[in-house]
């Protein structure tokens, strides 16, 4: 399969919606509002891989200055700070038919390769327990419980240093 990656056009939207409410429940998944924010404020780290033009998956996340996400970064997203030194992820959905095809490897280097080159020191994301293998896999640490209160859920901060 060839799959190509760019940045996200506002035309990707109604597909990014459909695949983020595949992956995430509906207390976790990112509202209407917010993904548009995403899309219109952060295009440089929000990244897509596509099949000619189907969507299969994303990944975004705004820069931040701390090591840990906040659960404010959820609900609204400022332009990304040259001097942020951590790349987060938000969201890292593949579509449901494309799962297990490795693009979320994939999409997780090609944020990896931006982040290397806007001089960031790590990429910080949480999950859940049941994917802390997926991102150990792909050279993330697990660095404990997170502080994080989003969805109700127990998540746990992992980084890539870069």
């Amino acid at each position: 399969m060839k799959i190509h990656f760019r940045q996200v056009q506002p035309k990707d939207w109604e597909a990014i919606m459909k695949i983020e409410n595949q992956g995430f429940s509906p207390a976790e998944a990112a509202s209407r509002a917010a993904m548009k924010e995403r899309i219109e404020n952060i295009p440089e780290t929000f990244i897509v891989a596509a099949k000619q033009e189907e969507i299969l998956g994303y990944i975004v996340g705004p820069t931040f200055s701390q090591r840990y996400l906040a659960d404010e970064l959820y609900q609204h997203t400022l332009s990304n700070n040259k001097s942020d030194a951590y790349q987060t992820v938000l969201s890292l959905a593949v579509a449901q038919p494309y799962r297990r095809h490795k693009i979320g490897t994939q999409l997780l280097t090609q944020l990896a390769q931006v982040a290397r080159s806007q001089k960031r020191l790590a990429i910080t994301l949480t999950c859940l327990a049941t994917l802390i293998p997926f991102y150990e896999a792909n050279g993330y640490i697990n660095e404990g419980l997170s502080a994080s209160q989003h969805a109700d859920e127990k998540w746990y901060n992992m980084v890539k240093n870069l």
